[in-house]
């Protein structure tokens, strides 16, 4: 069985913040871990965000190594045991596993499986609430999930591979504060990801020192080096294959040899700002505590969707491959990964009910938004100057944060181009609304990028609401993280209007229509 976490992008990790919107959650057993919500900065409970096998799974290969279990905090390693960890599948003896283990880097828990699970049977894998964070706080309660093995013929035995790498090879000018990535086809037995297994050097320093993590949610390996890396330096990553090398949840090995790339930096101390996103990244959209919206045949979200409301209409317009959101002849959008959500859907695996792990992937989204919306807000302005007006039509833009000199931006009466390299960042800030386009159905605009820019690195963070393109059409890029939520084009217009990133609202709602999402690669 392949890609057995089932789910996409993101990152586990949790900033507690001074939460200015509202934060919904769904914990084990649908308690909320949120302690003292009337604070300006409430205590949170740890939870578990991110689990696999997945909750509901079917056909689970026999032959798994491993179950894993992703916390939304950093956590008391030696609380995380045997003990309070444990898997038992109906109607066969006690599973036999291994010593359980906790990597900090990813806050993620192992319960290794020292032999086959039994064939076709029910297997439920318990956190006990005893488990603590680093400061001591429990869980609200346990975290139960089930899954089905498959047949005793069900044997994964297909090897993984690396599917894309970051920076690219041959890649030059690289920021020297760049972190290397690795995304593999599948998910991965997170103790084999490691230092020993994923290397970077140069022919001049040798080897780097860092830290290696693995993020369950979208199978993407990560080396954070200690330090700035050197200028003008030719450097060597290898994801080491074999018997000690890294191995998938079956334990295959990679295939079919070590993945070996080079990248150069660039010739200066380039550094790239940061904008962290964590597990809002697999997000085409996110409807914030209000929900989302779609109107029109040709809506396709490349990427994943999510909300924290809970209202029975929340999502409407909208499916993926296993839920249907109250979607009618002539409104359907096709999610290609996965729609997490806190309520539950018209038809599908969540009609009885909204998913409890799905809820809480939602909420830790909804926590990450804020806080990469918050740390956009308070960057400091720095762009090429003169700086331009509010209306950004017919304007070139260097990388920099620009700050809309009267509280908003728009793009009206032509198209925005931002020109710079693949790792030239733009941040725009504005106190109140971005507005792209012309009002009615006039004219749409685009951003165009120029000189290897990249839409991943575009981010727009915006005080109440965005309007893109109300007449339909235009390509907008960059990553929109808005307060007061998003609306692409207008009911009854046809012509689609594309998004190169991301339209995350933290309390209202999001609308589309006939509206192609691409979330960008990692």
């Amino acid at each position: 069985m392949k890609k057995m976490n089932g789910i996409s992008k993101g990152l586990p990790w949790l900033m507690v913040v001074g939460l200015t919107g509202l934060v919904a959650a769904c914990g084990g057993g649908g308690q909320s871990p949120i302690l003292g919500a009337g604070s300006l900065s409430p205590v949170v409970a740890p939870m578990v965000t991110i689990v696999t096998p997945t909750a509901g799974a079917l056909g689970v290969a026999p032959n798994t190594k491993a179950i894993t279990a992703t916390f939304s905090k950093a956590m008391d390693a030696p609380t995380v045991t045997g003990t309070n960890f444990t898997l038992a599948c109906a109607g066969a003896p006690p599973v036999s596993v291994g010593v359980v283990t906790y990597l900090d880097a990813s806050r993620l828990a192992t319960l290794p499986l020292t032999a086959a699970l039994p064939a076709s049977s029910v297997c439920t894998a318990t956190i006990a609430a005893t488990v603590k964070d680093s400061t001591g706080l429990t869980m609200v309660s346990d975290h139960v999930w089930q899954f089905t093995t498959g047949a005793a013929t069900a044997i994964d035995s297909t090897a993984p591979t690396v599917t894309l790498t970051n920076p690219v090879a041959t890649a030059t000018g690289v920021a020297t504060n760049a972190a290397v990535k690795a995304t593999f086809s599948e998910a991965m037995e997170p103790n084999t990801v490691k230092s020993a297994n994923f290397t970077l050097s140069s022919v001049l320093g040798g080897p780097v020192t860092g830290i290696v993590s693995i993020n369950p949610l979208n199978d993407v390996a990560t080396f954070t080096p200690s330090a700035p890396l050197a200028v003008n330096t030719l450097y060597t990553a290898t994801v080491v294959a074999g018997a000690t090398g890294v191995t998938d949840l079956a334990g295959n090995q990679l295939s079919p040899t070590n993945k070996v790339w080079s990248f150069t930096t660039a010739g200066i101390a380039a550094t790239q700002p940061l904008v962290v996103l964590n597990m809002a990244d697999p997000y085409g959209t996110f409807g914030g505590s209000a929900g989302m919206t779609n109107m029109g045949i040709t809506t396709v979200i490349n990427g994943d969707i999510g909300t924290i409301a809970t209202g029975t209409s929340s999502i409407t317009g909208f499916h993926d491959a296993t839920n249907v959101y109250t979607e009618t002849g002539s409104n359907i959008g096709n999610v290609t990964k996965k729609i997490y959500t806190c309520t539950n859907s018209t038809t599908g695996s969540n009609v009885a009910g909204p998913s409890a792990p799905d809820c809480a992937i939602a909420t830790q989204a909804r926590l990450d938004a804020e806080t990469a919306y918050l740390a956009l807000e308070a960057r400091p302005a720095v762009g090429a100057s003169p700086a331009p007006g509010a209306n950004l039509a017919g304007v070139t833009l260097q990388a920099g944060t620009y700050k809309a000199p009267g509280g908003s931006f728009l793009i009206e009466g032509g198209d925005l181009t931002l020109t710079g390299d693949a790792n030239a960042t733009w941040v725009f800030q504005m106190a109140s609304t971005l507005t792209v386009g012309g009002p009615g159905a006039a004219a749409p605009q685009s951003i165009i990028m120029a000189g290897g820019a990249l839409p991943k690195n575009v981010f727009w963070q915006v005080g109440s609401a965005a309007t893109i393109n109300a007449g339909g059409g235009g390509t907008m890029v960059g990553t929109i993280i808005a307060r007061e939520g998003v609306t692409f084009s207008t009911a009854g217009q046809v012509t689609p209007t594309i998004l190169n990133g991301r339209a995350l609202s933290l309390s209202a709602s999001v609308t589309m229509v006939n509206t192609v999402v691409n979330v960008p690669a990692p």
